[in-house]
């Protein structure tokens, strides 16, 4: 008889880092589009290394300050630029010679948990920046998005990605999405888009 592995299969969170951790080499460019309290931005730098950049998006305050000071306790700030601005801006936001340079993009949508609800992502800022995502990928380049159905905004926000995501070509695009299927349309789901 053999030992059965007990780990529980990975939350959708769990699998849009899991993998990222395989894919996002030393030196590369990434993107958080949504910083909140920084758990993205922080594997984000870590994968990246010294020599990578990394941009964080956040249109609070707050989802800044607290990704700053993730950021700077762990050592890695200095490889880091926040930026305060909705994600659907990220073609004006970010430098463009990152255009077609970045290695991975990043989105949790909702809410900054611990902070005010009412301030969600919403599905035309989202939609935007996903275009734009996928657009300044490189060749191989990888966007995940958590997408959280359960709260008021946010079944209409994960359709409407997922309708943008079933048009992308199947030539230039390849996309893997994760659910739990006891929790059909209720529970946080992950999508995960490769640039061929």
């Amino acid at each position: 008889m053999f030992n059965m592995d007990t780990k529980a299969l990975p939350t959708p969170v769990e699998w849009s880092h899991e993998l990222l951790a395989s894919r996002v080499p030393a030196g590369a460019w990434v993107v958080d589009a949504t910083a909140g309290n920084g758990n993205d931005t922080l594997l984000l730098a870590r994968l990246a290394g010294s020599d990578g950049r990394v941009f964080a998006i956040d249109v609070q305050a707050a989802a800044l300050d607290a990704t700053r000071a993730r950021l700077l306790e762990a050592g890695v700030l200095d490889r880091c630029t926040l930026i305060l601005g909705g994600h659907e801006r990220m073609n004006a936001l970010l430098p463009i010679e990152a255009c077609g340079k970045l290695a991975a993009v990043m989105f949790n949508l909702g809410w900054l948990p611990g902070f005010d609800k009412s301030c969600i992502t919403r599905s035309a800022s989202t939609c935007a920046a996903l275009g734009s995502a996928i657009e300044w990928l490189q060749p191989g380049g990888l966007v995940t998005l958590v997408a959280y159905p359960n709260h008021e905004g946010g079944g209409e926000e994960a359709r409407a990605v997922s309708e943008m995501i079933f048009a992308l070509s199947g030539k230039d695009f390849e996309a893997r999405h994760l659910r739990s299927h006891y929790r059909q349309g209720l529970s946080p789901e992950c999508w995960a888009i490769r640039k061929r």
